[in-house]
C-alpha cells in the first residue's frame, strides 16, 4: 500500500486571495493550456449538443437572442391562370436570455512546486476543465428539464394493464420506461411535427434507465458499435430503438425523495427526448470559456514572498428552450432506485 502524497497542505489556505497579475504566460502555454481545457470540457456537455448555437459576440451586452420562424401556412387557394398571387410574408419571433458568468479556481504553492513530482498545472487544468465541462453542463440541463411537456410512466401491472400516472409522487421502481414508452415518445414528437435530428429525434438517459430500458428491449434495442456509420455517432451515444438515438449521461435529471415531489424514499428519473431547435445555447469556444493560469511571482504586493500560483477558468453561458412541444421530458422510476437516493443524498 503506497502511502498518498499530501498535496493539499501546501494549497493555499485562503483560497480567496485575489493575485493581481505583472506578468502573463507565453502565447504557447497559453494556447496549450486553453486547448487541454477545453478538451476536457466538450465531453462533459452531453446536453449542450444538440441544442442551436449562438456565439457570445464582444461588446454587445448580456443578452443572446434566438430567433424562430414560423411554418408557412397551406397554400390552397387555386391559382387564376395569368394572375399573380399575394405573395407571403415570413414570421420571426425572438426569444432572448440573458447570460450569466460562471468559474471556480485551485491556488497552489510555491514547496508543492518544488516537490510534487506530477506536472500541476496540467493535472489542475485537467481537473478544471472536467469541474467546468459538469458546471455548464448542468446549466443547460436545468433549463431544459424546467420544460412543461412531460410524461408520466405508467404503472404497469403483471397482465399489462396501465394505470396512468398524473405526478412525480406516484413514480416507484415499477414505473420503469419500456420500449412502449418510447413509442409513445415518438409520437407525441411527430404529433407536433418536431423536426428530427440528423434524422432521428435523440433521447439523453441516465445509465441505471438505460439499463431497464435495453433489458426490457431486447433484440430491438440496436447497440452504437453495430451502426453502418458507427464514425457518426454523438458523445456519450450507446444505440438506438425505435427512431431514436440514445444519449447517456450519469448528469442526466435525477428528482429525489419529498424535496423534488416524489414519494418519500423515491426517486424520478428524466429521459429528455429532443427534435431539433428545442432550445438554444451560447457557443463557449468562441470567447465564452477561458483558461487562466497565475505563475508564481506574478501576483504583486498581495504575495510579497512568490508563494503562490492559481489555476482557474470562466465562462459566459446561458440556454433557453425555443419550441416547448419538440422537447418531452419522460419521467420514470428505475430497478436501481436505492442507488440513486443515495447518490442523490451525498451531493
Amino acid at each position: 500500500m503506497h502511502d498518498l502524497f499530501p498535496l493539499q497542505r501546501f494549497a493555499e489556505p485562503n483560497p480567496n486571495v485575489n493575485a493581481t497579475t505583472s506578468e502573463t504566460l507565453s502565447a504557447e502555454n497559453k494556447s496549450f493550456y486553453d486547448t487541454e481545457l477545453i478538451e476536457n470540457t466538450e465531453p462533459e456537455l452531453v446536453h449542450d449538443q444538440f441544442g442551436q448555437e449562438k456565439p457570445i459576440p464582444a461588446g454587445n451586452g448580456k443578452t443572446i437572442q434566438f430567433r424562430r420562424y414560423a411554418s408557412l401556412p397551406k397554400a390552397t387557394t387555386p391559382l387564376t391562370e395569368g394572375v399573380t398571387p399575394d405573395g407571403q410574408k415570413l414570421n420571426v419571433s425572438a426569444v432572448t436570455a440573458t447570460v450569466n458568468q460562471y468559474g471556480g479556481y485551485v491556488v497552489t504553492s510555491d514547496v508543492l512546486d518544488m516537490t510534487a513530482i506530477d506536472d500541476n498545472v496540467l493535472e489542475t487544468t485537467r481537473l478544471l476543465g472536467s469541474q467546468a465541462g459538469r458546471t455548464l453542463d448542468t446549466i443547460t440541463r436545468e433549463v431544459l428539464a424546467g420544460g412543461t411537456n412531460v410524461y408520466y410512466v405508467p404503472t404497469r401491472a403483471a397482465d399489462g394493464t396501465e394505470t396512468p400516472v398524473t405526478g412525480r409522487d406516484q413514480l416507484t421502481e415499477a414505473n420503469l420506461l419500456t420500449v412502449k414508452d418510447v413509442f409513445r415518445a415518438v409520437a407525441i414528437l411527430k404529433s407536433v411535427n418536431a423536426p428530427k435530428i440528423n434524422g432521428d429525434y435523440v433521447a439523453i438517459i441516465h445509465p441505471y434507465v438505460a439499463h431497464d430500458l435495453m433489458v426490457e428491449a431486447g433484440d430491438a434495442w440496436l447497440d452504437v458499435h453495430k451502426y453502418a456509420a458507427p464514425e457518426n455517432i454523438y458523445h456519450g451515444e450507446i444505440g438506438k430503438l425505435g427512431g431514436v438515438r440514445f444519449v447517456e449521461t450519469t448528469e442526466a435529471k435525477v428528482f429525489a425523495d419529498t424535496g423534488d415531489g416524489c414519494a418519500a424514499g423515491k426517486v424520478a428519473v428524466s429521459t429528455l427526448f429532443l427534435g431539433s431547435n428545442a432550445y438554444g445555447t451560447t457557443q463557449l469556444a468562441n470567447g465564452g470559456l477561458e483558461t487562466i493560469v497565475k505563475p508564481l511571482g506574478s501576483g504583486g504586493t498581495a504575495d510579497p514572498l512568490n508563494q503562490r500560483a492559481s489555476v482557474g477558468w470562466k465562462a459566459t453561458k446561458t440556454a433557453e428552450r425555443l419550441v416547448e412541444e419538440y422537447m418531452l421530458r419522460v419521467e420514470s422510476g428505475t430497478s436501481w432506485n436505492a442507488q440513486l437516493l443515495a447518490a442523490a443524498k451525498k451531493d
